[in-house]
């Protein structure tokens, strides 16, 4: 039996902090009680939170493709990943893979045998900080979308799939200018090739999104995986994920989409990016915004695993949300959302996987939050 008591922290529960004291017991919470106590581990005040839960991180494709067409070897980018996410308090982390692109020479466009038994055999051997799932994004226009998702197929690792349209003109590039500012800048398009790219997207989206999208709703429903839908803009797009089972609205580019993801119990994620920034780089609503509005129920680290607790920070300094509340946009509700109820906060019964977290302060007078240490089902992994 392995017990340990974490003493002398701010612990941040699903409703309140309290000064007090932790204890584990084989990798599960068995207590809380107030007072710093004189037995344990001390934790010198800092706040002690629930191990952070990340449903949709782009981190891992960072790392196998760190420049445009230059692909890393699977398992240092894997270690380099998981290692990154660990930093940042994530306890699981659901790798967000992307399948489906016309460019055979792309990431989203290559097979993914080799990078998930990547991730089973680290697994295996015990070489994994986090908790590792998968999220499989499928592109719906793209012609290879099916083929490429074969290998995921069964896998036990495989717990959410979210259904993606990025033709330039709608949701997330429903501004053809943000588009042509994305594709030139980040991956080094020319104005022709974008124009011509935009031309051939309609394309591909009339003769492949529907039947895709069926397929992929049909598979959710016979393998009971959690189901997102992807940039959302209308009142329509929501009510066709909902009336498709989905459970999560990811990214809603309007207020209106929020607003109906709400009113039909779906669970709105956000970028902690945009929090961070102060809003969208592709020129949609805000994260903040939404949050004030009572709209915001999960935080994604989207391309920066360490924007969660920043968000988590701002979103408490700028008086939107209280710690509790914000904490749990990034641990409690997102494992709601996915099913994984052994997770998400510090109760009795629960997993114990925690973060120590100071907040120190800034010459410019801002909080940073720090990650000091970070444990998973009672074990130390940071």
């Amino acid at each position: 039996m392995t017990a340990t008591v974490f003493r002398n922290a701010r612990v941040v529960l699903a409703d309140q902090v309290v000064h007090g004291s932790v204890a584990t017991r084989d990798g599960l919470i068995a207590s809380i009680d107030s007072g710093s106590g004189e037995v344990g581990h001390d934790m010198q005040g800092d706040f002690l939170l629930p191990g952070l839960v990340e449903i949709h991180t782009d981190n891992f494709e960072r790392h196998l493709m760190p420049r445009p067409k230059v692909q890393w070897a699977e398992m240092p980018a894997l270690l380099a990943h998981d290692a990154e996410v660990a930093a940042a308090g994530i306890t699981t982390v659901f790798d967000a893979l992307g399948v489906g692109d016309a460019d055979p020479d792309s990431l989203r466009g290559s097979t993914w045998h080799g990078v998930l038994d990547t991730i089973d055999t680290c697994a295996r051997e015990g070489l994994l900080r986090a908790d590792h799932h998968l999220h499989v994004r499928c592109e719906l226009p793209a012609p290879n979308t099916i083929d490429l998702f074969e290998p995921f197929h069964g896998h036990q690792r495989l717990s959410l799939i979210s259904l993606m349209d990025h033709t330039p003109g709608q949701r997330q590039w429903e501004d053809i200018e943000q588009a042509r500012v994305y594709y030139t800048g980040k991956k080094g398009w020319s104005l022709e090739k974008f124009l011509h790219q935009v031309e051939w997207a309609a394309e591909l989206q009339a003769r492949y999104a529907e039947p895709h999208r069926q397929y992929f709703v049909d598979h959710c429903r016979e393998h009971s995986i959690a189901l997102a839908s992807h940039d959302d803009t209308t009142e329509a797009h929501v009510v066709q994920a909902h009336s498709e089972g989905a459970s999560v609205s990811e990214f809603p580019t309007t207020v209106v989409a929020a607003k109906a993801a709400r009113a039909r119990g779906l669970f709105t994620v956000m970028g902690g990016p945009n929090v961070v920034r102060g809003g969208s780089h592709s020129g949609n609503v805000a994260a903040a915004e939404l949050a004030r509005m009572g709209l915001l129920d999960i935080l994604s680290s989207d391309y920066v695993p360490g924007s969660l607790l920043s968000a988590v920070v701002r979103l408490v300094n700028d008086g939107i949300l209280d710690m509790p509340s914000a904490v749990n946009t990034v641990s409690r509700n997102p494992a709601k959302a996915c099913g994984l109820n052994d997770r998400g906060e510090i109760a009795p019964g629960l997993r114990a996987d925690l973060v120590q977290m100071r907040l120190v302060k800034l010459p410019n007078g801002q909080q940073q939050a720090v990650v000091r240490s970070v444990w998973r089902e009672g074990q130390r992994v940071l």
